[in-house]
């Protein structure tokens, strides 16, 4: 009953942002070509229904660049986001299991007037450093940072050093997107919130107490990194859901949780990864920044 009242919840406020959308057209650039660019954190692997192209990408017919092309009306909607993807993908192919996606940039054309795009947080396997190292450290000091003190070598935050990297990488995304399709205007995505602001919740989220301050730090600088390389470009916009998804972190109860913890849940959402209620949230944000 509560698994139903949840999703008629989310049902509810996509049926609310496609109408608030509509309402709002007088207030919104009409968008005929929308492409989105993105890893699994536009993907939505695991969130039903599955797009089948290629199958193995993760890829949701409810993630927030659908919701966004349906509240937008567009004319053509390509998606070509991909689980795992990084930065270079856009160029190269990615090898997925049964097959593999093209590089991210053939779906860009001359006529493409907006573009979505989530990247950076796969770069120098940041997040998937932090998630398959940070859990197992835990039980040796769970309320310290493990974890934290585990990649800081001679005073330097290693992961925090890779970030900057990343940034620059996506500036390079950013000025080939501007190379294609130079009229569009493009979006770019900031990571929503994994870890809450106070509080913890072990069973869901398995860092050590100290390690949740870092997680944070980690992403806000992941962000701040992303953000100045928009800044840099000049000619695209950062869009955050960092702030926005504050209270909606892994920790949040009662269906409130935009991001799933540990445990992967089939048709629902892989471990780590947006939940459906992510999705619209995000969707929401992106929505709001067009009008």
């Amino acid at each position: 009953m509560r698994y139903r009242r949840v999703l008629f919840a989310a049902v509810s406020t996509v049926v609310l942002l496609i109408a608030s959308a509509t309402a709002a057209t007088a207030a919104t650039r009409s968008y005929r070509n929308y492409v989105a660019l993105g890893d699994s954190y536009t993907s939505g692997p695991l969130i039903p229904l599955p797009r089948l192209d290629p199958l193995f990408c993760g890829k949701s017919t409810q993630n927030y660049p659908s919701i966004l092309a349906t509240a937008l009306r567009v004319r053509s909607f390509t998606d070509i986001s991909c689980g795992g993807a990084d930065t270079t993908n856009m160029t190269q192919r990615q090898s997925v299991t049964l097959g593999s996606n093209p590089p991210q940039f053939s779906a860009l054309r001359a006529n493409t007037d907006l573009v979505t795009v989530g990247i950076g947080g796969n770069d120098y396997d940041v997040f998937g450093t932090l998630v398959g190292t940070c859990p197992s450290l835990r039980a040796s000091d769970p309320t310290g940072n493990p974890c934290q003190d585990k990649f800081t070598v001679g005073g330097v935050d290693t992961i925090k050093a890779k970030i900057a990297d990343t940034g620059k990488n996506v500036e390079k995304v950013l000025a080939g997107i501007h190379a294609r399709s130079p009229r569009a205007d493009v979006l770019v995505i900031g990571y929503p919130r994994i870890a809450p602001e106070r509080g913890y919740c072990p069973k869901i989220l398995p860092f050590a107490e100290g390690d949740y301050a870092w997680l944070n730090d980690v992403e806000k600088a992941l962000n701040s990194a992303i953000e100045k390389a928009v800044a840099a470009d000049g000619k695209s916009t950062f869009v955050d859901t960092f702030g926005p998804s504050a209270g909606h972190d892994a920790c949040a109860k009662n269906g409130a949780a935009w991001i799933n913890g540990q445990h992967t849940k089939l048709l629902a959402a892989a471990a780590y990864h947006p939940y459906r209620t992510g999705m619209v949230g995000v969707a929401g944000v992106v929505l709001r920044h067009l009008r």
